[in-house]
């Protein structure tokens, strides 16, 4: 397993892969080493990742090989499927995975989520439109919405 750490505009971001795909992208709390010299296997990821943050890239193209049940691996392939700029709520997640029912664990396997953007569970908000849970915290949550869809300067003429 290869291991690089990147700058992003919201903190320092560690990437874990092999050739067999990404395994997790997560947002740190703390300070790391960058890594000088990314290893092949991660490369990509980090430059498409960089290419998010400028603004010029709005969707992934990666082989990803995260670990976790069938079913989180279910909601994850769910959340790749939400455009960028968009977002859908909880409910709208477990209603297109088939069952209203499962919302809670729906909400729990976003949680889990290992790949921190790519696989956009920021994109996922409360029924009534609030910035609900974000293992990455609400106020990056909050960036990454505002990122990708920013508001728009109206003319007054």
């Amino acid at each position: 397993m290869e291991t690089a750490f990147i700058q992003t505009p919201l903190g320092i971001a560690k990437l874990e892969g092999d050739a067999n795909g990404l395994n997790s992208i997560t947002v740190l709390n703390t300070d790391e080493t960058l890594t000088d010299i990314i290893p092949p296997d991660l490369e990509e990821a980090a430059y498409q990742l960089k290419e998010y943050f400028e603004g010029s890239r709005t969707q992934f193209d990666l082989s990803l090989n995260p670990s976790g049940t069938d079913f989180q691996k279910s909601v994850w392939k769910a959340l790749q499927d939400i455009p960028y700029g968009k977002t859908v709520t909880y409910l709208d997640l477990s209603k297109t995975l088939g069952d209203v029912k499962a919302i809670r664990a729906v909400a729990s396997a976003n949680g889990k989520n290992p790949l921190w953007i790519v696989v956009p569970c920021h994109r996922v908000i409360g029924s009534d439109g609030s910035l609900t849970g974000y293992a990455g915290g609400l106020h990056r949550k909050k960036w990454l919405l505002e990122h990708e869809n920013p508001v728009k300067q109206q003319t007054l003429f």
